[in-house]
């Protein structure tokens, strides 16, 4: 499913969102955005990433605190591992996990399953930095993004 015409703004949030690897709001993809000089609404933002989640061009993860984050994906099916201070993602692969999610919905009856998997954990950079250990509980991890 693809979005029936393609305006600028459109446009300018699909490539924003391919410009990065990693998960982040609408509220931060609508900032750069306006930064580089782009005039889109709010409100388009939101409309444009759930046209592209709908189109299966890209992921949404909601965080712990429940905010809606986008990233683009591939269209094949993946899972994240996601680091819990600086958000950076990377698509992964479980075919142990597609295994057992076949035996257990066939144990119960089930078909047609879907399922999401993200993992969380802390990244190299942010751990070689102390973070982990710095923020017990995420907390000032906003503070903390790298590239």
């Amino acid at each position: 499913m693809t979005p029936k015409r393609s305006t600028r703004q459109f446009e300018a949030v699909r490539e924003e969102l391919a410009h990065s690897p990693d998960f982040r709001s609408a509220q931060a993809i609508h900032a750069s955005i306006h930064a580089g000089g782009n005039a889109v609404g709010l409100a388009t933002v939101y409309r444009a990433l759930q046209s592209l989640v709908d189109a299966g061009s890209a992921d949404v993860l909601m965080t712990d605190s429940g905010e809606a984050t986008y990233r683009s994906c591939s269209r094949t099916h993946h899972h994240h591992l996601v680091c819990r201070w600086c958000g950076r993602t990377v698509e992964i692969q479980g075919p142990a996990v597609e295994r057992w999610a076949d035996t257990i919905a066939a144990e119960h009856g089930y078909v047609e399953v879907s399922h999401t998997l993200e993992l969380f954990g802390t990244c190299s950079t942010c751990r070689d930095s102390g973070l982990s250990v710095e923020f017990g509980d995420n907390e000032g991890a906003e503070d903390h993004q790298h590239g």
